[in-house]
């Protein structure tokens, strides 16, 4: 049986654990993101009044774990020398890990990177390949190297990317199929010889954290739609009128042909103050339908007003 240590947070983590666990594989002990992030006492205290899931998770397995500030440090290289693991697996964490730490278990340390590498190398992938209007996107286990993202590939699963998605709905399936995907790859890591498949670095692209969310009516209402959907459920998207910033409170936008005798991009076509929406014609002569509110959360109260008052039929945005 295969001894696993698992690191990370968040959905991926706990799917890494019931996919190990669905394999039959032993997890030998865990490290998770609040054992880093607080101090041992308040991190005590934070699981007694406001449990995360993953802690829930954790214990509802009886899963031992590992009492660590990060993987590169003295605590943890202690606790991978008594576990004396077979596979290190790692998904959705924010260290570099060190090679002393990747080279140690005894078959391979793997991490759970949500693309298709070696495209979308980087954070978030989930909020990048919406933006792009991907149709595909992905999951892919491959071994930790000195790299970001580029060690060689051992599993990977394509996963469609419907034009509903947002970055919460593809994550959320993301996941899942991660935990299928893992479970056949211990199994064959414990019953055959896997040859790592080195990523191509002429395919290879690389993301940085989510930034430039600001709408631009000036291109179409897909591209502005599909930045609204891939920041969810992380941040807004925005926009200007005049020196007003205004933040898209909702996902859920509607896309129409333009039968006004408006032509100009960014022009708003119709406002509905009562339900906080206005719809602006974009590039691609079609109409976005957006909710909003006022960017500033004391302003926020004030959105119909501002909406009543300010906006209106003819109206241009993206204009300070």
């Amino acid at each position: 049986m295969l001894k696993v240590v698992i690191v990370g947070y968040g959905e991926m983590f706990t799917n890494l654990i019931a996919g190990t666990l669905d394999s039959g594989c032993e997890i030998a002990g865990v490290l998770r993101k609040d054992t880093v992030k607080y101090h041992p006492l308040w991190r005590k205290i934070k699981d007694i009044i406001n449990p995360s899931v993953e802690y829930n998770y954790i214990k509802s397995y009886s899963i031992p774990e590992i009492k660590a500030r990060g993987v590169n440090t003295k605590e943890f290289k202690q606790a991978l020398l008594k576990l004396n693991p077979d596979i290190i697996l790692v998904g959705s964490w924010g260290e570099k890990i060190s090679k002393e730490i990747y080279d140690f278990p005894k078959i391979a340390a793997i991490n759970a990177h949500p693309s298709l590498l070696p495209k979308y190398r980087g954070p978030n992938p989930y909020f990048w390949t919406i933006r792009n209007q991907e149709q595909i996107s992905g999951v892919t286990f491959h071994l930790i190297d000195k790299g970001l993202d580029t060690g060689a590939i051992l599993a990977q699963e394509e996963i469609k990317i419907y034009p509903s998605d947002t970055g919460k709905s593809l994550k959320e399936r993301t996941v899942l199929v991660a935990r299928g995907v893992v479970c056949e790859l211990l199994k064959a890591l414990r019953e055959d010889i896997i040859i790592p498949m080195t990523q191509r670095e002429d395919k290879a692209s690389y993301y940085s954290h989510p930034e430039d969310l600001e709408l631009d009516f000036t291109r179409t209402a897909e591209e502005n739609d599909a930045l609204i959907r891939a920041i969810y459920p992380w941040s807004e998207a925005y926009f200007y009128h005049k020196d007003i910033c205004l933040a898209v409170s909702s996902h859920q936008t509607e896309i129409s042909e333009n039968k006004t005798e408006f032509t100009g991009a960014g022009t708003i076509i119709e406002t509905d103050y009562k339900n906080r929406t206005i719809s602006v014609l974009c590039s691609d002569n079609k109409i976005l339908k957006i909710q909003i509110h006022l960017y500033k959360k004391y302003d926020r109260p004030f959105t119909k007003f501002y909406i009543k008052r300010e906006l209106s039929e003819g109206t241009i945005l993206n204009f300070l």
